[in-house]
């Protein structure tokens, strides 16, 4: 019997034998990392439980130092590089940054915090276990679990013998919960390392909810609005000489935000604080005062303070320019200021980018058998440091961290430590397809 040579089907046949043996290799090293994470699993939590019980609220720049020096422990074991910066120039402990240089793939930021919004003197110290795996603690979901995660997402991928490959650069800063000033020092690091980067991911905790991922954050900026009017008897108010008084244009210019603005899908603009009179003693911190005036007398200054929350900075932008031109439209007789604070949060802009990274961590999850994961709602995900990230990585996510809790920044803040694995799976899985071009 002859036998021909059919060269397309050796071919085929070839193919066919590659992509299984290239599968079944990738699968191998995806069972690794699930094992990995499972063999420092334990570790983890305890590592958890004690830097909870360690006292780092962002002013106790001592406890913010020790936790960092925990962390930076574990991330010598594995090869990084790793800094404690010193955050004497801006006011605040200093934030830890660990990097790995590798040959393959994109070069991703990691980001957490170190400090937490429970200082020296309150009353929450330590964490309790309220059954098996719901931890209550100062900070367990904001967000020491979430820097945990990283941690053992990294231990996952050295240990599958994954880490060599990739180039990683983790910020953990010491201010997240109350910036440092100026702010342009403060996340001059995190800045500096966006720039450096392809992808961010951020290990915040996002709404609480596993089954959630962040690819837009709103930021948060605040502004002041001082009014002045001619101050007289009350029964020369409206006239040509008198005018309208400072009360009166601050409720036109208050009523206008609302008219042009509140329909705008995501922005909010919330007075949060409003004194007006005949003479003002507002408090140094904005937070209070004092205001004297008669009814019988027209109004000569008022001030307003308030934030503004955007989800694009193109929303940003055109809210504050309709605000600004609504105050310069003043009623007769009367002056007004809007300002805007500097030091503020940027948005974390929703991009193709972003969505196509969460189609990515989607994909993983389903692979891994944990299920779907949708966006957050962003009226429901608060301002954020990887917000900094946003005009120069190619694609971002938050809300990997430890989640499954509620009430964070109260003495309610919980975390599910059945999460703690989960996040870990899922993140470093994604990183390790995303270098080896596996989605």
């Amino acid at each position: 019997m002859i036998l021909k040579f059919n060269y397309k089907y050796s071919l085929f046949i070839a193919v066919v034998c590659f992509s299984i043996l290239s599968f079944s290799q990738s699968n191998r090293k995806e069972k690794s990392i699930i094992k990995a994470v499972d063999s420092h699993t334990e570790n983890a939590i305890e590592l958890i439980k004690e830097t909870v019980n360690m006292n780092s609220g962002t002013m106790n720049f001592e406890g913010v130092k020790d936790v960092g020096k925990l962390y930076q422990k574990e991330l010598d074991k594995l090869g990084f590089k790793t800094e404690l910066t010193n955050g004497d120039a801006y006011g605040r402990a200093g934030h830890l940054i660990a990097s790995r240089k590798g040959k393959k793939g994109p070069k991703f930021l990691m980001i957490g915090h170190l400090d937490t919004v429970f200082e020296l003197d309150s009353p929450f110290q330590e964490y309790t276990m309220l059954n098996d795996s719901i931890m209550k603690g100062p900070g367990v979901a904001d967000m020491k679990g979430g820097d945990v995660i990283i941690i053992l997402a990294m231990q996952a991928l050295h240990e599958a013998g994954l880490l060599d490959d990739m180039s990683i650069e983790i910020v953990m800063t010491g201010d997240e919960e109350k910036s440092g000033s100026p702010i342009e020092l403060s996340k001059a690091g995190l800045i500096d390392a966006a720039k450096r980067a392809d992808i961010a991911l951020g290990f915040e905790n996002g709404d609480n909810n596993p089954k959630t991922i962040v690819v837009s954050r709103r930021g948060s900026t605040d502004w002041q609005l001082k009014v002045t009017g001619n101050p007289a008897h009350s029964s020369q108010i409206f006239t040509e000489q008198i005018g309208a008084g400072a009360i009166y244009e601050t409720s036109r210019i208050l009523n206008e935000f609302y008219v042009q603005l509140a329909k705008e899908k995501d922005l909010t603009f919330n007075p949060g604080f409003i004194i007006g009179g005949t003479t003002l003693q507002p408090d140094d911190d904005g937070t209070g005062g004092h205001a004297f005036g008669k009814s019988n007398v027209v109004s000569q200054e008022t001030i307003v303070r308030g934030d503004l929350r955007a989800v694009s900075l193109n929303q940003l932008i055109k809210a504050k320019e309709t605000m600004a031109k609504i105050v310069s439209e003043s009623y007769p007789k009367t002056n007004a200021e809007l300002t805007f604070s500097a030091g503020a949060y940027p948005p974390l802009t929703k991009t193709d980018g972003n969505v196509k990274l969460l189609g990515y961590y989607n994909t993983v999850s389903e692979d891994l058998g944990f299920g779907s994961v949708n966006a957050v709602n962003p009226r429901n995900a608060g301002a954020a440091d990887i917000s900094f990230t946003s005009e120069y990585v190619d694609m971002a996510i938050d809300g990997l961290g430890l989640t499954g809790g509620g009430d964070d920044h109260t003495i309610n803040e919980t975390g599910n430590l059945n999460t703690v694995a989960t996040q870990a799976k899922i993140t470093a899985v994604l990183m390790y397809r995303l270098v080896n071009s596996k989605l």
